[in-house]
């Protein structure tokens, strides 16, 4: 800013010139090609200019009629895949979704204390009513689950991996760790096998004399991996929520962790917290 002035006697004692500079804006940044067409196809999938089952027009024509190279094309009908509003059939072309119901996932620990046949949580509707689980023993500790688990690296652990169904419909993956130092030589160190096999990491830690007395929970919004997309039946690049738990025992020491992989497409994840009132 730059301010002129003038001695009262060289200008009339009325007049002040005070000339300010403007710092100039930076420019508005544009959204990206791709991004305007994906919303106008969006626009006219969800207006229902294409009925489900409906094959949308060759992407070459579509990039015509936009004005856009294939490549940004491209990239819109991906995102609208994601979205799962499209989907793609090899060699035959995209073609409109059929929706699919999301239900809701209710994940609360105090109700459900069975806790961990990794799942901590149940949904309202479609509640998954089976799972499938195999578990590896004197599985290494990876780093970050050792940092995790407060062991060190390499420290043996059971790997139990889980695929939960409800409908018959695959709803939630679940990668469990349970360091062996704690169940090794007792009846409950396989989760799913022995008198308490299923019964979750609260009952089983209870009959080892480990009271279980805290859950923390990080959920992050992510892109299903091939492996996942392939276990869930929903396409590589969907929208998935991880949940990185672990379960503590009252004296602060972690008993098991879990990833945990749900699809956003089938289900709306909400959380419910008990009210200590005491």
């Amino acid at each position: 800013m730059r301010i002129r002035s003038e001695h009262p006697s060289e200008r009339p004692s009325e007049q002040l010139s005070v000339d300010r500079e403007q710092p100039e804006c930076p420019p508005m940044p544009r959204q990206a090609p791709y991004l305007a067409v994906a919303d106008a196809l969006r626009t006219r999938v969800l207006a229902g200019e294409w009925e489900v089952g409906t094959r949308l027009p060759s992407r070459a024509r579509l990039a015509e009629e936009y004005g856009v190279g294939r490549n940004v094309l491209q990239r819109a009908v991906d995102r609208l895949i994601i979205e799962g509003l499209l989907e793609g059939r090899a060699g035959s072309g995209t073609y409109v979704r059929t929706p699919r119901e999301r239900l809701r996932m209710l994940r609360s620990w105090h109700r459900e204390h069975r806790g961990s046949r990794a799942l901590a949580g149940q949904p309202e509707r479609g509640r998954a009513g089976a799972w499938d689980a195999h578990s590896l023993v004197r599985v290494p500790a990876p780093e970050a689950i050792a940092e995790r688990l407060a062991i060190s690296p390499g420290d043996p652990c059971v790997n139990t991996q889980y695929e939960f169904l409800a409908d018959g419909l695959p709803v939630q993956l679940s990668d469990s760790w349970e360091p062996m130092a704690l169940t090794r030589g007792t009846p409950v160190v396989l989760p799913e096998r022995g008198p308490l096999g299923g019964q979750g990491v609260v009952e089983r830690m209870r009959a080892i004399g480990v009271a279980v007395e805290t859950v923390v929970e990080v959920p992050r919004p992510a892109r299903a991996g091939r492996a996942e997309a392939h276990l869930l039946g929903i396409g590589v690049g969907d929208l998935v929520l991880r949940i990185e738990r672990t379960i503590y025992a009252g004296d602060g020491r972690p008993v098991e962790t879990a990833d945990i992989v749900i699809p956003d497409v089938r289900r709306e994840v909400v959380y419910e917290f008990a009210v200590d009132v005491r």
